[in-house]
């Protein structure tokens, strides 16, 4: 065999050793990008699934504030009332005191038990203290 040939060969062989690795090469990024694209797959259809859990949360986070708002309101609701029967409470309560400041400026014996126990809270034989408005407090 002459030199020339030897050297065809050899760049017949180092042609085909290029080929065969650019080959390699491309079939790798194929292979790649199919990977890619199954991986890219699977995540889009993993969001998908997903997105029902989260209309589902999501829905349940806006029930749960629905509640709150409402348990809010009737909180409201609760010390409103509350805060109007106090007021009563405390208008008819003023009517009894008024009452009882009545009820003892017109009776005869509630002045004189007055200014005695006043005069000498000491001697009181009721136990209780009395006042200048007369003798119902306790």
């Amino acid at each position: 065999m002459s030199n020339a040939t030897v050297w065809i060969i050899a760049a017949i062989v180092v042609i085909v050793i290029v080929v065969a690795v650019a080959l390699a090469v491309r079939t790798q990024r194929t292979r790649r990008t199919e990977q890619a694209r199954h991986q890219a797959e699977e995540l889009r259809s993993e969001a998908h699934d997903r997105r029902g859990a989260v209309a589902e949360s999501d829905l349940a986070a806006r029930e749960a504030e629905a509640e709150a708002e409402q348990a809010r309101v009737k909180a409201e609701q609760a010390e409103a009332r509350a805060a109007e029967l106090r007021r009563g409470e405390q208008h008819e309560s003023a009517r009894v005191e008024d009452h009882l400041r009545e009820a003892d400026r017109v009776d005869p014996d509630a002045h004189q038990t007055s200014t005695t126990e006043t005069a000498n809270p000491e001697t009181s034989t009721t136990g209780t203290s009395t006042t200048d408005e007369g003798r119902h407090r306790s």
